[in-house]
């Protein structure tokens, strides 16, 4: 169904105050004209028309109206149990109760309109210390863009700073600062918009300064924030690369519940796989997808195949260092700019090309 204006619409039949005042908060958020009766037969043609019917308990409660498809029956707070036979009675395809269900809300407004299937969101983390995994995140990023929108998500407070590697400290745009009093939905168009872009891709960084970044208290991003964040990201990009810190936390594990596919990256050496094996359990307890990234060289000739058979994980890619990479970087120079040669960009064509796998084959 379409409206013939083109626009979608969503119709909310509802004359609760506060089921009314929060959708309405949700659909401003994200960009869908609402519009409010507060019964069916007020509703009239809308009823049929509309892209999305929002049936509030207290109007199903009063008659249910004849079926349609797209019906969602909310409520707020405690659900009368009769609702769940009206909800059987309209055919809804799904029971809201809010505010539990806001994100899901969110998305399903988020449907009408963006077309777009929700972009993958992958990971990487180091196995150590200078594993080389936010060079491997903005080289994948820096990869993908060249042919689809990429958003890459600096998800290490503590860190360098992934605008440095780009070059982009100083391009206008939104922080993680400016985003970490978020509660709500993040509309895609406005976060898209909004972000400063470098090398053809966004990016998400925590900005440049003196000053240390909260973990706790005003200012710090909260796991609510981040998965705001992510879930518009999912819809304003067509891929979302989130370079994730070593340290675990509230933010760390809200960052890794957002991920399709994780990249563990461990140097080909002992100590460096005993430090991932400790490493690990988190990782697993968040993302069903988690594959590794073996870089060489082995200083003792540690195979790959014995890292992964440690860790028992498939083996994504095994990675040769790029001679002059770590001087390049130092020099200011950018992943991006490898040119499409060299074991980077190689390992980052093949990991890109098997993310539709549903685990990386062993190498």
């Amino acid at each position: 169904m379409v409206t013939t204006d083109e626009t979608p619409t969503a119709l909310l039949v509802s004359g609760h105050p506060q089921l009314t005042s929060a959708v309405a908060h949700l659909a401003a958020a994200v960009g869908v004209p609402l519009r409010t009766v507060a019964d069916v037969e007020a509703a009239g043609a809308l009823w049929w028309r509309a892209d999305l019917v929002l049936l509030g308990a207290d109007a199903a409660g009063r008659g249910v109206p004849r079926r349609r498809p797209g019906v969602v029956l909310a409520a707020v707070g405690e659900l009368d149990q009769r609702a769940w036979r009206w909800a059987v009675d309209v055919g809804a395809e799904q029971v809201a109760v809010l505010p539990d269900a806001e994100a899901w809300l969110v998305e399903r407004l988020g449907d009408l309109l963006h077309t777009r299937v929700p972009a993958p969101v992958i990971g990487v983390v180091g196995g150590r210390g200078g594993a080389g995994a936010s060079t491997l995140a903005t080289a994948l990023a820096c990869t993908a863009a060249s042919d689809r929108a990429v958003l890459l998500v600096d998800g290490d407070p503590r860190g360098g700073g992934l605008d440095l590697l780009l070059g982009a400290e100083d391009a206008p745009g939104l922080r993680w600062s400016d985003l970490a009093s978020v509660d709500g939905p993040v509309r895609p168009a406005v976060l898209a918009e909004a972000l400063p872009v470098a090398e053809r891709v966004s990016l998400l960084a925590w900005g440049q300064g003196d000053a240390p970044r909260p973990t706790v208290g005003p200012g710090v991003v909260g796991p609510g924030a981040a998965e705001s964040v992510l879930r518009s990201a999912r819809r304003s990009h067509d891929l979302v690369v989130v370079d994730l810190p070593r340290h675990g936390g509230p933010l760390s594990a809200a960052l890794l519940r957002c991920l399709d596919t994780l990249f563990l990256v461990v140097p080909a050496e002992v100590r460096a796989t005993v430090a991932a094996t400790r490493l690990l359990p988190e990782l697993v307890a968040h993302v069903a997808d988690v594959r590794l990234v073996v870089r060489g060289p082995a200083p003792a000739g540690l195979p790959a195949a014995a890292v992964a058979d440690a860790l028992e994980l498939p083996l994504a890619c095994a990675m040769r260092s790029q001679p002059g990479l770590g001087a390049a970087l130092e020099r200011g120079g950018s992943p991006a700019r490898a040119g499409g040669r060299g074991p980077l960009s190689a390992a980052c064509r093949r990991l890109l090309s098997d993310l539709a796998e549903p685990s990386a084959p062993a190498a």
